[in-house]
C-alpha cells in the first residue's frame, strides 16, 4: 500500500499543467528581471520604469525606460501567449528609491492567471491574483 501511494503521488507531481509550469516560470523570470532593475535603479540614481508595449505585428512585449543597460536586458516573453497587465498605473517604477509603493503585475497564459507584486519595501513576489482588480 506505502508504494502505491508514493507511486500515485510521485505520478501526480510529474503530471503537472504545462501551461502552469511556464506561467511559473515567467513569473519567476520577470520577478528577478525586476529585481535587477530595481537594484541598478537604486546604485545609478536614475528612475527606471518597466512598461509593457503593443507593438503590431509582435506580440505584447516589455521595455524597462530609463535604465542604464536596457539595449541588453530582455524584452519579451520566452513562451507564446504570455501576456501581463500592470494594475491601477500604465507602467511599474523601479527606483531610484528605497521605497517604492505597492504595485501589482498580473500575467497571463491561456486561462491562467499568475500576479507578481510588491509592497513597495519587499521584492516582487507571487501573490493572489483574484486580488488584482479592485
Amino acid at each position: 500500500m506505502a508504494l502505491i501511494a508514493i507511486a500515485v503521488g510521485v505520478a501526480s507531481l510529474a503530471l503537472r499543467d504545462p501551461a502552469a509550469a511556464q506561467l511559473d516560470r515567467e513569473a519567476a523570470r520577470l520577478a528577478a528581471l525586476l529585481e535587477g532593475a530595481r537594484a541598478e535603479s537604486r546604485a545609478s540614481g536614475v528612475t527606471v520604469r518597466f512598461e509593457l508595449v503593443n507593438e503590431p505585428p509582435a506580440e505584447q512585449r516589455f521595455r524597462f525606460a530609463g535604465l542604464v543597460t536596457a539595449e541588453n536586458t530582455a524584452n519579451g516573453w520566452l513562451a507564446e501567449g504570455v501576456s501581463a497587465e500592470i494594475i491601477g498605473v500604465r507602467s511599474l517604477t523601479l527606483g531610484p528609491e528605497p521605497l517604492i509603493g505597492p504595485q501589482r503585475i498580473v500575467l497571463r497564459l491561456g486561462e491562467r492567471n499568475l500576479a507578481l507584486a510588491t509592497d513597495g519595501l519587499g521584492p516582487f513576489a507571487p501573490a493572489d491574483p483574484a486580488a488584482a482588480r479592485p
